[in-house]
């Protein structure tokens, strides 16, 4: 299974980045063939051709996946804007190329604080627009920065156990839905726009 991470911070030690690396070693434990998209140098939505390199690795990648994972800081009770320019960059469709449609999601957010789910409920705002499926676990992250040690490894604990249980629902979603993309997209009001089906059933 492909799967592909994204991540909303551009701190040297940034928490959102270690989670989606300890994500990263937990998909390719449980089998899967993983991505980390680098967000540093892709810039700002709308603001560059969408042929610029960045934006074409960003979305072959999305292309190129099954599942995806994303996370991110919650900042002021929203994610960041530096995860949002990566999902901005993303078209629900692109003639007859769909980069997200149909394929499997994870959320996961980090704070500095109390526990809170601003930004996974965000991110699951987001999934159902980009019509990804959702999976219904997913894993809040407080304090970060007492979770991670030194060399940047998820201390043990409830909440690394939360990540595992993320990432194997996750491979239990995509495994079940594979090579099922088309039916799920496969939509009545865009058939009747292409003639397949009479004006009403």
């Amino acid at each position: 299974m492909r799967i592909l991470l994204l991540y909303g911070s551009l701190r040297e030690r940034s928490f959102s980045r270690l989670l989606v690396e300890e994500a990263d070693r937990l998909l390719r434990a449980m089998g899967a063939e993983t991505r980390i998209f680098d967000p540093r140098e892709l810039p700002v939505a709308n603001s560059v051709p969408k042929d610029y390199p960045k934006v074409q690795e960003l979305r072959a990648l999305s292309l190129w996946s099954e599942g995806q994972v994303w996370c991110s800081p919650e900042v002021h009770g929203a994610v960041t804007g530096v995860f949002k320019n990566q999902i901005d960059w993303l078209p629900l469709e692109e003639g007859s190329v769909r980069p997200t449609q149909g394929r499997t999601l994870a959320v996961m957010e980090v704070s500095g604080g109390s526990q809170s789910f601003n930004a996974v409920n965000t991110l699951r705002l987001l999934g159902r627009w980009m019509r990804m499926v959702t999976i219904p676990n997913q894993s809040s992250v407080p304090r970060a920065y007492e979770q991670f040690d030194e060399a940047g490894r998820m201390k043990p604990g409830p909440l690394y156990d939360r990540v595992v249980d993320v990432m194997e629902e996750l491979l239990q979603f995509t495994w079940l839905l594979r090579d099922r993309a088309d039916y799920l997209v496969d939509r009545y009001s865009e058939r009747k726009a292409e003639f397949r089906l009479p004006e009403s059933l």
